[in-house]
């Protein structure tokens, strides 16, 4: 892995090495899965993102579902959400989404969001209303959050944490010295905080993760040094993938990490202590994020 310098963003996308090309899944589970998330009116990062693997995880029943709108209050150089004034929070959107993991019989459920710094709690009380809701309506399914970072406020943190999921995931996405170009209204450190803050209040009950995207120009010494620091913040899970480039707007590609380069990082985050590592270059935050299996139950 090298730090190479960036490319104008406007350059072509360089064309995919080997593997990256995906064979799309002939199967009407797609279809099924897509008209249910339209009859629910409701977002999901695999397509508001226009995450690569959406194909396969729809054919499968699985989605990640985005909560609080679909207009994001930050502007990051990686992602394809749209930056633009967020509408007002749909108050019945939680119950929403819980009928629908109910319909599409999911075991394991992610939650993210689009961040809300309009908002005074980040939008918390609403990842907590969702939290309840799906409880309610499936009291045996694994919930897994996907969280902002509300600023670091405990009482934001707090509230999410009352609802009790059982995994708590927040994005470190890359390296300390890339963190100011890459999202530039967060912080290396503000996230850590937060990774840290939970596992603090919340102990063993709830596991943390979090993941970064490679080929942004880290080196390789950032990248473990960025694991350790996880590491320091008491986090359990890890995750590491290649970013793409989702259209000409966002950051160019500046690097294709092999797959031989992520099992070697993955074997090395596995030796720091991270319980449950994914390295791959198709891995995002919470692709077969089902595989991670819990031990014990729901939280009481």
């Amino acid at each position: 892995m090298s730090a190479p310098n960036i490319a104008p963003a406007q350059s072509p996308r360089p064309r995919l090495p080997e593997w990256l090309r995906l064979k799309l899944p002939a199967s009407s589970t797609f279809e099924q899965t897509r008209a249910l998330l339209s009859e629910f009116r409701l977002h999901t990062v695999c397509e508001s993102a226009r995450c690569p693997n959406h194909w396969e995880c729809w054919s499968k029943k699985t989605a990640t579902f985005m909560i609080a709108g679909d207009r994001c209050t930050r502007a990051c150089s990686f992602c394809s959400i749209a930056a633009a004034k967020p509408l007002p929070l749909d108050a019945d959107e939680p119950m929403r989404v819980a009928e629908a993991t109910k319909r599409l019989d999911l075991r394991h459920v992610v939650v993210t969001a689009v961040a809300r710094d309009d908002l005074a709690d980040g939008g918390a009380a609403h990842f907590q209303t969702t939290i309840e809701s799906i409880r309610k309506l499936n009291p045996g399914i694994i919930i897994e959050v996907l969280t902002p970072d509300f600023q670091d406020d405990d009482a934001a943190i707090g509230m999410v944490l009352t609802a009790r999921p059982h995994i708590f995931n927040h994005n470190l996405e890359t390296v300390r010295r890339l963190t100011p170009s890459v999202r530039h209204r967060a912080t290396y450190d503000r996230s850590l905080s937060v990774l840290g803050k939970v596992k603090r209040k919340a102990g063993s009950s709830i596991h943390t993760k979090s993941g970064m995207m490679l080929g942004l120009g880290e080196t390789e010494v950032e990248v473990l040094e960025a694991m350790r620091d996880l590491r320091s913040a008491q986090c359990d899970m890890l995750t590491l993938g290649q970013y793409l480039q989702p259209t000409l707007q966002q950051r160019p590609v500046v690097e294709f990490v092999t797959p031989a380069k992520f099992e070697e990082l993955g074997e090395q985050a596995r030796a720091m202590g991270f319980v449950h590592v994914a390295s791959g270059p198709m891995v995002r935050s919470s692709y077969h994020a089902d595989e991670f299996k819990l031990a014990g139950s729901t939280p009481a």
